[in-house]
């Protein structure tokens, strides 16, 4: 990458190189100014498991559990789609911006991960 004085830096290096360049780099990664929303909102979905599970425990009407299950999943599936837009908004614009290989990677990690949510 080149800055605007002309010198010349690489990407790789730790003390350029964004949090969305390692997969298990600590943050800042796209979801980190939500990371409390983001807490409460998947303490919330533990909260409905835990009440699926007290429902099997106590012989409740197998269809009333399957619509607990069924609010439990869209739950999870929105959580899902917010961190990927977060993701799209925060890794792959940055990688736009870098451009080269590190578009075509970040793109392609997306999609495997929109695909792996659709298959569920």
């Amino acid at each position: 990458m080149t800055t605007t004085d002309g010198t010349v830096t690489s990407t790789t290096d730790p003390a350029t190189a964004s949090a969305c360049d390692a997969h298990s780099a600590p943050g800042p990664h796209g979801y980190s100014k939500q990371k409390d929303q983001h807490l409460k909102r998947l303490r919330r979905i533990e909260g409905q498991i835990r009440g699926l599970q007290r429902m099997v425990d106590e012989d409740v009407y197998c269809i009333d559990i399957l619509t607990q299950v069924s609010a439990s999943t869209k739950a999870l599936q929105s959580f899902a789609l917010q961190l990927l837009q977060e993701h799209l908004r925060h890794c792959v614009a940055d990688a736009a911006l870098k451009g080269g290989e590190e578009i075509d990677a970040k793109v392609a990690e997306a999609s495997a991960a929109i695909a792996r949510l659709l298959r569920t």
